[in-house]
C-alpha cells in the first residue's frame, strides 16, 4: 500500500469515527509505515478468525450467514479484513472505544432520521378514513415497501450496465438485442409458469397401479429435466435468487414420490443453469460472461442429448425410474456444480476479471475432487479467452481493447500536453489505472507489472511508433502461475527496454538534464548569471507589474548568446516566468495538494505586499512530449522552487558585496564615528559571510551529491519508473536539504534574507548621501585644465582643496550619523540579524536531530 492510500485511509477512518485529536493523521501514519508486516491470509488462519468472531458475537447465526454471503460473492480482501476483526476483539480498550463511538453516531443518525422522517397525508385519528384515502395510504406504503424488497429488475440492470459501457465509450456504443428477444419467454427455454402445455385431461394418479404410476412419473420426469412442466410434477414461480422448487402431486407414492425428490434437484440445476445463459448472453454483461454461458451452452446440450437417449429408452419401455436415477447420477454432479458457479457469479454480480477470479477460486477449492476440477478448469480456460485477448493486445502492442469494461486496466481521457499547464495533473499515473476487482486472483501479483508494461508501449505508440513484442506468445489460462510470470516478465523487460532507450537515446533525455536544467535552474553556469544579473539588474528592482515581458527575454537571449551556454543546444526552451506569489507562498500552496486546506489557501488574497521582479522573478522550461513524463509540471515546480530560493541568494550577496565596494570608498575618510562605522563593516562582513556559506552549502553540499547520484541511479535504470523514482527522489531530497519542505524554517530564513536587504538599503542611502564619489570627482585637477598639464602650485592648492573636503565630508557624515540615529539603526539590525541567526540554528539543531537529517548539521559547523 502506498504512503498516499495510508495517509487517505487514515484521514477516512478519523473522519468516520469523528476524532478531532489536536496530533492530526501524521503520528498514526508513522506509527502504521514503522510497524506494518505482510499477512498472508490462510485456509487455517481465515476459519480461526471467522470462529472467534462468532464466539464474540451476540448475534453468530448472522455474522456467518453475512460471512457466507460475502464469500459466495467472492468479496476481496474478505479474510484479511475478518483476521483484523478477531484482533480487534482481543483489545478491550479499543472495543470499549468503537462501542461507545457506534452509540454516538446512532444517537445522531436516529436525531437526524426523527428530522429528516417521510410525512405521509395521514388523516387525523378523530375523522374516518375514506375508502379512497385508505386505498392512497396502502399504495403509499406499499411503494416503500417495494422499494425495499423487489430485487432490482433484469431490464434495469441491463439499461445501467448500457449507459456505463456506452459512457466509456461514447464514440462506439455497444450492440443491444431487439425487444421480442426478452419478450418471448418461450425462448428462453426455462419453465413457463401459469401455461399448460397439455390439453389431455389429468387422471388422478392414485387411482393408478404402481407400475402405471412409475411410468407417467418417468414421462413427466423426462419432460421436467428440459424445462417443461409435466402433468404431476410442475414448477413454482421463483422467489428472488433461490433456486427452483417444484410441486409433485400429493397422491403419488411414497415410494416413487421419495425417488422423485432425489432427481428433481437436477431440474432445479438445468433451471438455474438455463436462466444464467441467457441472460448473461446479453451484450452489456461482457465478453467473459459471454464466453462462460457458451461453455455451459456446450455442456447443457450434452445435457439434451443425455435426456433425448433417455427418452428413447422410455419409448421403447426399456426405461425405469431405478434405471432413469442410474443413468443421470454423473449429470446429476455435472449440473450441481454449474449451477453454483452459476448463482455465484450472479449474486456477486461479477463481471470480466471478477468472473475470472471467482472461477479460478471455485477450481482451487476442487482440488480432491478431480471431476470437479476438470469441469471448473475447462469453463475457466473458456472463459479466459476473450479477456487474455485483450492482456495480448495490451502487453504486447499498448492497445485497450475492452467495450465493456472487464480488463484489469482502465483507460481515462486525459491529455498528455497538460503535463506542462498543470501542477496537480497526474497523466501518468491516472491515464491508465488499475481497476482492482477487475484483476484476476491469479494475476495478482502481476498486476504492476501488466500496467507499467501497456504504458511503456502506449507511450512510445503516442510518438508515432509502431512496436509489436517479438516474444509475444498466446496466453492460455493453466493453474501453474509461473507460466504468466514468464510471459509477463519477457514482455515487460522488453517493453522497459524500448522506452527507456527511446527516451535516453533519440530523446536525449539526460543531455536536456545536464546540459539545460541543471545549468539554469541548479545555477551550474556561472557566467551566465553573471551576465544576465548585470543587464537585467534595473530591470528586476521594478514591481512586477511594471516590469516588462519582452525586455526581460530579449535580455535573456543576450545573456545566453554572451555566455558559454550558446553552446547548449536546448538554451531556445528556456524562457523567463513572472509568478504571481513570493516563494513561501507558492510552497505553502504545493504543500496543501490534496489536503484539507488546499481551497482555504488556494481562495485566499494574494499578498497586500506589491512583489519586486527579483521576488517574483523564476525561469520556465518547455518539454516536449514524451519527455514531459519525467520532467512534467511537478518537477519543473521543484525545480523552480529551487532557483528561485538560490536566485534570491545570489542577489542578496551582489547587494552586499555592492555595500563592500561603496565602504572602500568612505574609509579614507576619518570620520569621528569610526566606531559606528566599523561596526557596520562587520555586520555586513557577518552577512555576507552567512550568505556565501548557505549558497556553498546548497550548491555543493547538496545538489552536486545529490546529482552525482542521481547520474549514477539512471545509468542502472532498468526502466522508466526507475527513472521517475530517482528523479523525484533527487529533487524531494534537495528540497528537504535545501529547508524547501519546512515553512517554519524557510520563514526565519527569509526573515534573514529580508533584514540583509534593508541592511545593504539604508548602507546606500548613507553613502549616497556623502556623494563622495561625485563631490571628489569633481575637484580633481589630475587631467589638467584647458591651457595644459596642472602646475606645482595648482597640484598644491588640490591637495589643500581635497584635504578641506574630506574635513567636510567627514563633519556632515558625523551630523547625519548624530541627527539620523544611525548607530541605533545599525545596532538594531545587529540585534535582528543575530537573533534571527541564533533561531535558525536552534531550530536546524532541533529538526536534524528529531528527523535524523544530519545534511543540515553542516550549516551549524560552517
Amino acid at each position: 500500500m502506498s504512503e498516499f492510500r495510508i495517509h487517505h485511509d487514515v484521514n477516512e477512518l478519523l473522519s468516520l469515527l469523528r476524532v478531532h485529536s489536536g496530533e492530526g493523521a501524521e503520528v498514526y501514519i508513522d506509527l502504521l509505515q514503522k510497524n506494518r508486516t505482510p499477512y498472508i491470509t490462510t485456509t487455517v488462519s481465515a476459519h480461526s478468525a471467522k470462529v472467534k468472531i462468532a464466539e464474540f458475537s451476540r448475534t453468530p447465526e448472522d455474522f456467518l450467514k453475512k460471512y457466507d454471503e460475502l464469500k459466495s460473492k467472492n468479496t476481496r480482501h474478505l479474510d484479511s479484513l475478518v483476521y483484523l476483526l478477531s484482533k480487534l476483539t482481543e483489545d478491550k480498550e479499543t472495543l470499549q472505544y468503537l462501542q461507545q463511538n457506534a452509540k454516538e453516531r446512532a444517537e445522531l443518525a436516529a436525531n437526524t432520521a426523527t428530522s429528516s422522517t417521510t410525512n405521509f397525508s395521514i388523516p387525523p385519528c378523530t375523522s374516518k378514513i375514506s375508502l379512497q384515502e385508505l386505498e392512497e395510504l396502502r399504495k403509499q406504503l406499499g411503494s416503500v415497501t417495494a422499494n425495499s424488497t423487489v430485487q432490482q429488475p433484469l431490464e434495469l440492470t441491463r439499461k445501467i450496465l448500457r449507459d456505463k459501457q456506452n459512457k466509456k465509450n461514447s464514440g462506439q456504443p455497444i450492440p443491444v438485442f431487439p425487444s421480442w428477444v426478452y419478450e418471448r419467454p418461450a425462448l428462453i427455454g426455462d419453465f413457463l409458469i401459469g401455461t399448460s402445455l397439455s390439453t389431455d385431461p389429468t387422471v388422478p394418479i392414485g387411482t393408478l397401479p404402481l407400475a402405471s404410476q412409475e411410468s407417467i412419473i418417468v414421462e413427466d420426469l423426462l419432460y421436467v429435466l428440459i424445462g417443461v412442466d409435466g402433468r404431476y410434477i410442475t414448477a413454482q414461480p421463483l422467489v428472488g435468487r433461490q433456486n427452483r422448487a417444484f410441486s409433485v402431486d400429493p397422491n403419488l407414492d411414497l415410494s416413487i414420490k421419495e425417488l422423485v425428490t432425489r432427481i428433481l434437484p437436477i431440474a432445479a440445476s438445468y433451471s438455474a443453469v438455463t436462466r444464467f445463459v441467457e441472460e448473461k448472453s446479453s451484450f452489456e454483461y461482457g465478453q467473459v460472461n459471454h464466453a462462460l454461458a457458451a461453455a455451459m451452452r456446450t455442456l447443457i446440450k450434452e445435457y439434451m442429448i443425455l435426456i433425448t437417449q433417455l427418452e428413447h429408452l422410455q419409448r421403447q419401455g426399456l426405461l425405469s425410474l431405478q434405471k432413469l436415477w442410474f443413468y443421470i447420477q454423473p449429470t446429476m454432479r455435472t449440473l450441481e456444480i454449474l449451477a453454483s458457479l452459476a448463482t455465484s457469479v450472479d449474486k456477486g454480480e461479477c463481471m470480466g476479471g471478477s468472473t475470472l477470479s471467482l472461477l479460478h477460486d471455485k477450481t482451487f477449492n476442487y482440488t480432491g475432487d478431480s471431476q470437479a476440477q476438470e469441469l471448473c478448469l475447462y469453463l475457466t480456460k473458456a472463459a479466459s479467452v476473450p479477456y487474455f485477448e485483450i492482456l495480448e493486445k495490451w502487453i504486447y502492442r499498448g492497445i485497450i481493447n475492452d467495450p465493456y469494461s472487464e480488463f484489469m486496466v482502465e483507460e481515462h481521457e486525459l491529455q498528455k500536453e497538460k503535463i506542462q499547464e498543470d501542477y496537480n495533473d497526474k497523466y501518468w499515473d491516472q491515464r491508465y489505472t488499475v481497476v482492482q476487482q477487475q484483476i484476476p486472483s491469479f494475476l495478482q501479483k502481476m498486476a504492476d507489472k501488466i500496467l507499467s508494461t501497456g504504458k511503456y508501449l502506449n507511450v512510445v505508440r503516442e510518438c508515432g511508433r509502431d512496436v509489436t513484442c517479438p516474444v509475444a506468445k498466446e496466453v492460455i489460462y493453466t493453474l501453474k502461475e509461473r507460466a504468466y510470470m514468464e510471459q509477463i516478465e519477457k514482455a515487460y523487460n522488453y517493453a522497459s527496454k524500448v522506452l527507456l532507450d527511446f527516451l535516453m537515446e533519440e530523446k536525449e533525455l539526460v543531455a536536456h538534464l545536464s546540459r539545460s536544467i541543471k545549468h539554469y535552474f541548479l545555477m551550474d553556469q556561472g557566467d551566465f548569471f553573471v551576465h544576465f544579473m548585470d543587464l537585467t539588474e534595473e530591470e528586476l528592482k521594478k514591481p512586477v507589474d511594471d516590469i516588462i515581458t519582452t525586455r526581460l527575454e530579449a535580455l535573456l537571449e543576450l545573456a545566453l548568446r554572451m555566455s558559454t551556454a550558446n553552446t547548449d543546444p536546448f538554451k531556445d526552451d528556456l524562457k523567463i516566468d513572472l509568478m504571481p506569489h513570493d516563494l513561501i507562498t507558492q510552497l505553502l500552496r504545493v504543500l496543501a495538494i490534496e489536503t484539507k486546506q488546499e481551497k482555504a489557501i488556494i481562495s485566499a488574497d494574494p499578498t497586500e505586499l506589491t512583489l519586486s521582479g527579483l521576488e517574483a522573478f523564476s525561469f520556465d522550461y518547455i518539454v516536449k512530449w514524451p519527455l514531459s513524463l519525467i520532467i512534467n509540471r511537478k518537477a519543473l515546480t521543484r525545480y523552480q522552487m529551487l532557483f528561485r530560493h538560490m536566485f534570491y541568494c545570489k542577489h542578496v550577496e551582489r547587494q552586499l558585496c555592492n555595500v563592500w565596494i561603496s565602504n572602500k570608498t568612505a574609509k579614507q575618510f576619518s570620520l569621528h564615528s569610526a566606531k559606528w562605522f566599523a561596526g557596520a563593516f562587520t555586520l555586513r562582513q557577518r552577512m555576507l559571510n552567512f550568505v556565501q556559506n548557505i549558497q556553498y552549502y546548497m550548491m555543493f553540499e547538496v545538489m552536486e551529491p545529490t546529482w552525482h547520484i542521481l547520474e549514477k541511479n539512471l545509468k542502472l535504470a532498468s526502466n522508466i519508473d526507475d527513472v521517475l523514482s530517482h528523479h523525484t527522489s533527487f529533487l524531494d531530497n534537495c528540497l528537504k536539504d535545501c529547508m524547501l519542505t519546512n515553512p517554519e524554517l524557510l520563514k526565519i530564513f527569509s526573515k534573514l534574507m529580508s533584514v540583509c536587504v534593508m541592511f545593504t538599503n539604508c548602507m546606500q542611502r548613507f553613502t549616497q548621501s556623502m556623494k563622495l564619489d561625485s563631490e571628489i570627482d569633481r575637484l580633481t585637477l589630475e587631467h589638467g585644465t584647458m591651457l595644459g598639464p596642472p602646475t606645482e602650485e595648482e597640484r598644491a592648492e588640490e591637495t589643500a582643496k581635497k584635504k578641506l573636503t574630506n574635513k567636510l565630508l567627514a563633519e556632515h557624515a558625523d551630523n547625519l550619523h548624530l541627527t539620523s540615529g544611525f548607530e541605533a539603526t545599525i545596532n538594531k539590525f545587529d540585534s535582528n540579524f543575530s537573533t534571527h541567526l541564533l533561531d535558525l540554528l536552534d531550530k536546524l539543531s532541533v529538526y536534524s536531530t528529531n528527523d535524523c537529517e544530519h545534511s543540515m548539521l553542516n550549516i551549524i559547523y560552517r
